[in-house]
């Protein structure tokens, strides 16, 4: 490989695919004589359709072999969604730049409705997520949520078919893929909290490789880095799961960070929250101290801890 030359691991889905070459684009327009290729991969995580993630072990299984590819030196680098990135990476990685945060809402849509609260009494809502599904049961213990498995395009094809009367995506992968007129309404903070580090796009790389840490930490966004880093601390203190039901929320301003946070129950809808506001210096202890208030509510219990 010339060393001129970048190589980004990628899942194939549509969303994945505009995310890596959005990456590409700021790579390309910061390093002109940079070449910057596209490695897309097959994940198990997009292999396995007919199952939770909860069950078959959480969002990792989206990044294990884009960092064997890495290690194997077949790319150089790899771009994820940040909701998708576990709390803890292993030893070899580290999460080089992370980009300016999207629209962090999740999006109600629908064909015949406009909000969560319209829907009537036993409407069917589609979800892959156990936070998406704790928190519409906890507001609408009326309504069948059902799994919904696939990416963008699949489920949106699900729905059109009939097969669900609503179902919650995320705005920002509607958004980058040139369906924002699909969302009706935008669930939001208070009353629903998104992923930790929903709408962020992280770049992975190898802790060991100078040259390609040295040219991402152009494109890191100091600001997104702080508030996600308090959502993935709350995340990392309550198992560090992407499989288990855990909403956090946290803003930045002068100087102070505000993290809200959920824990809940998908099946009852019984949803936990916190709320701590603290020094933007101190993002880690912020999202262990709000962990600590979801816990002794009895967080533990609800998460299998």
């Amino acid at each position: 490989m010339s060393p001129s030359t970048l190589r980004i691991a990628t899942r194939k889905s549509a969303l994945a695919l505009w995310q890596a070459e959005h990456v590409a684009g700021l790579l390309r327009r910061r390093y002109p004589k940079l070449k910057v290729e596209l490695v897309p991969m097959t994940t198990r995580g997009d292999e396995i359709q007919d199952r939770s993630l909860a069950s078959l072990g959480g969002k990792g299984l989206f990044l294990k072999e884009l960092e064997v590819a890495m290690l194997e030196g077949r790319a150089d680098l790899a771009v994820h969604s940040l909701k998708d990135v576990p709390a803890h990476l292993d030893a070899e990685f580290t999460l080089a730049a992370i980009l300016p945060r999207a629209d962090a809402a999740d999006a109600f849509v629908s064909n015949h409705f406009q909000t969560l609260a319209e829907l009537p009494g036993g409407a069917r809502v589609g979800t892959s997520s156990l936070r998406r599904r704790a928190q519409v049961r906890g507001l609408r213990p009326d309504v069948e949520v059902l799994d919904l498995r696939g990416n963008v395009g699949t489920r949106l094809a699900k729905l059109d078919a009939g097969n669900y009367d609503a179902i919650v995506l995320a705005c920002a992968g509607l958004q980058r893929l040139g369906l924002a007129a699909r969302i009706r309404s935008r669930l939001l903070a208070p009353a629903w909290l998104p992923a930790p580090g929903q709408a962020a796009i992280a770049i992975e790389a190898s802790q060991a490789d100078s040259r390609v840490m040295s040219l991402l930490a152009a494109l890191d966004d100091a600001d997104t880095r702080l508030t996600v880093s308090a959502e993935r601390a709350l995340n990392r203190a309550l198992g560090g799961s992407c499989s288990i039901p855990i909403g956090a929320w946290c803003t930045h301003e002068n100087d102070t960070l505000h993290l809200q946070g959920l824990v809940g129950d998908p099946e009852s809808g019984r949803v936990l929250r916190a709320e701590v506001s603290m020094d933007a210096g101190h993002a880690d202890e912020l999202g262990q101290r709000v962990a600590d208030l979801l816990l002794a509510q009895g967080a533990g219990a609800m998460l299998g801890t």
